[in-house]
């Protein structure tokens, strides 16, 4: 059933590619566990063994908060439609904030979108396959735009406020360094 990988081969590429919604798990050493659903077409295989995804603005800051002190990470994606499959890509990962190193590197790799808060690049060392057999079916309707109609009303200055006042610190307590 399941098999591991020590790289994204081009199958693997192409089933992601496929999937409209990926999840993120990460944890810090103490504290809570986070996973969060992710879509949006923001993510980007870079290579066998790396990926980056644009994290836009939402309600908390989570993975940001764990990779600064644990930076772990994996993501899954399932089929839900098709041949089934969940495939995990598990690896570390850093995040990036517009001003930061690496970013002009990463963001070419992107629509721009508005509400973009950072880019968490990925560097992959394990895939693991498994069946996905008891996945259900489900029907991507489409994708949701309600986020980026949200973002452009902030605009710029309101974007920053909400940080400020909604990610500047985990569901634990840590602290999150905001985007400049």
């Amino acid at each position: 059933m399941g098999k591991r990988y020590d790289q994204i081969t081009p199958a693997f590429e192409r089933f992601i590619a496929d999937q409209h919604i990926f999840f993120v798990a990460t944890a810090a050493p103490e504290g809570r566990v986070n996973t969060s659903p992710k879509g949006m077409d923001t993510l980007r295989v870079l290579g066998p063994n790396r990926i980056a995804w644009l994290q836009v603005t939402g309600s908390g800051n989570e993975t940001a908060a764990h990779l600064a002190v644990a930076p772990r990470i994996t993501l899954m994606w399932c089929a839900f439609e098709g041949h089934p499959r969940i495939l995990r890509a598990y690896g570390t990962g850093r995040v990036l904030h517009r001003h930061d190193e690496g970013w002009d590197d990463l963001i070419g790799h992107f629509d721009e979108r508005p509400g973009t808060r950072q880019i968490v690049d990925c560097a992959i060392d394990l895939v693991q396959t498994s069946c996905g057999m008891a996945v259900p079916y489900f029907d991507h309707v489409g994708d949701r735009d309600d986020l980026d109609r949200w973002a452009e009303a902030k605009g710029a200055d309101g974007l920053a406020a909400y940080w400020q006042q909604k990610n500047t610190t985990s569901l634990d307590g840590a602290p999150i360094t905001l985007p400049t």
